[in-house]
């Protein structure tokens, strides 16, 4: 992080941890639908670590975090109380469709920052930082803090999908499995699933946190799937893409017909396009929710980064493992995780 003052030595504060974790849960909210903008959260202190606000990026075109924190203290009467900004991403040092972050901060009475994460963006990566440093401002890097890797990781873990976008030009894959006690995925005649209601929730909200659902046509056939979020309230007017893997004359018409209100539907006719067609979309985080025969596909070319497994026992209990293929995960972040064995 050339140009920015390191302090490896310095303990984070109470204060500034409980920052962090607000910042996190309210940017966690926002997660599938600001694509192709990363979630970010951000909370305002004064000097005594008394909190300001606490805001976060809600989708791409609005306010990102710091300035809409920013804004909202104006609004509240406490802008000039201002000290500290506690922030899970690198603040942006560039115009896109909003002006810098950092301009937003130097224009403020921020006398020291927190940074959870740096840029991901091999372009622009610590130019934000250094901008800040150089105008004065004390910059705090999170993962230099003795006390400050749990926090710093679970930045990370709310990053993840924009990194993957920024450092691989794709979305993040989750793949999401359910196999009863025999070691199957299909449910019993009659029924849609065999998971717990509790499980139910789960995978819906993970839909809910996604920009873009994976199937295949197989899928289409056998289940006629929506796809849509139930279970969990969905985020308001949210469009998401569909890609189905295999060709458009394999799927019902009127299937396809009703897809397209909900989603912009891509097929991939070869499971080797999957990647291009990937990068051609928005999207951060892709869901998918499949049968066998493509999962062992995608297993085999190693297309994913973590796999969610929900493994119904005897007794009808639901046990979830996630395998991952680095070194964090955005399922981290679900209250779920705590009950997730890593294999």
């Amino acid at each position: 992080m050339q140009g920015v003052t390191q302090n490896p030595s310095d303990i984070m504060p109470d204060c500034v941890a409980r920052a962090f974790e607000a910042a996190i849960a309210d940017a966690w909210r926002f997660v599938g639908q600001t694509a192709p903008n990363p979630a970010v959260g951000c909370m305002l202190l004064d000097e005594a670590g008394g909190v300001l606000m606490v805001a976060a990026h809600h989708r791409a075109g609005q306010l990102h975090a710091e300035r809409l924190a920013l804004e909202q203290a104006k609004q509240a009467g406490v802008f000039d109380r201002v000290h500290t900004a506690v922030v899970t991403l690198e603040p942006c040092n560039h115009t896109g469709r909003t002006r810098p972050c950092t301009e937003a901060l130097l224009e403020s009475p921020v006398k020291t920052v927190w940074i959870g994460c740096p840029d991901p963006n091999p372009h622009v990566a610590g130019g934000g930082a250094a901008t800040l440093t150089k105008a004065g401002v004390t910059v705090r890097w999170l993962a230099e803090s003795p006390n400050g890797a749990d926090l710093a990781a679970r930045c990370r873990a709310l990053l993840a999908p924009f990194a993957m976008r920024m450092t691989q030009g794709r979305p993040w894959i989750t793949v999401k499995q359910a196999l009863d006690q025999q070691g199957s995925m299909m449910p019993p005649a009659g029924q849609t699933t065999f998971t717990t209601p509790a499980s139910l929730r789960f995978a819906h909200a993970l839909r809910r946190a996604t920009d873009l659902v994976i199937t295949g046509s197989g899928t289409v056939v056998a289940d006629n799937p929506s796809f849509t979020v139930r279970h969990v309230p969905d985020h308001a007017e949210r469009r998401r893409t569909l890609v189905v893997c295999g060709q458009k004359a394999h799927v019902p018409a009127l299937w396809l017909e009703q897809a397209r209100t909900r989603f912009d539907v891509l097929f991939c006719p070869d499971l080797q396009g999957l990647p291009a067609l990937l990068a051609e979309t928005p999207a951060l985080w892709a869901m998918v929710e499949a049968g066998p025969t493509l999962l062992a596909a995608l297993r085999a070319q190693t297309m994913w980064d973590d796999w969610l497994t929900i493994r119904q026992d005897a007794q009808g209990a639901d046990h979830f493992s996630v395998s991952t293929r680095h070194a964090t995960t955005p399922l981290a972040l679900f209250p779920e995780w705590a009950r997730c064995a890593e294999e």
